[in-house]
């Protein structure tokens, strides 16, 4: 078994309900381990859309990376994701942040995700979950990026 960090957002419809309604799909094929709180954040790269509520879990899990990237893609459509535009409004967004302490980077996956030191709303559910969690490229803490980064402390609200 194999330790996961999955990132959860969504801002379109009812964005709790979404949130809730994947954490229970995720369950189906993996050991749910911990949440963060919910937090509500501005939309960053496509700023003309609502606001998202984000929360991380970490996870068990005996699925391969790609298996449970494709599990994330099936989760993503059963709860109603279209097609659209990359970083624009969406019902439901399941990205895996890290799988155990592995780099992986071809077509289909990158691991771990390539830009969660940029992102601030991340960061945050990731040091709330595991502080001493170590990024295997950068060799630091999550607690020790997320200090380095600037970000609107404004634009992240915790909801829950």
């Amino acid at each position: 078994m194999v330790e996961a960090y999955i990132a959860l957002g969504s801002n379109v419809g009812n964005r709790e309900e979404n949130i809730s309604k994947a954490i229970e799909i995720l369950k189906e094929k993996v050991t749910f381990l911990k949440a963060s709180s919910i937090y509500e954040t501005k939309p960053m790269y496509v700023e003309n859309q609502g606001l998202f509520l984000n929360c991380a879990v970490k996870v068990g899990t005996a699925l391969k990376p790609k298996e449970l990237l494709n599990f994330l893609k099936i989760a993503e459509k059963r709860l109603g994701r279209k097609d659209a535009p990359r970083n624009g409004p969406r019902i439901i967004d399941l990205d895996i942040l890290f799988y155990g302490n592995q780099i992986i980077n071809d077509d289909i996956i990158v691991i771990p995700h390539p830009k969660m030191q940029e992102r601030a709303f991340v960061l945050i559910q990731l040091v709330e979950i595991d502080p001493n969690l170590i990024h295997p490229i950068y060799q630091k803490t999550v607690s020790e990026l997320l200090k380095e980064l600037t970000y609107d402390k404004l634009g992240i609200k915790k909801i829950g």
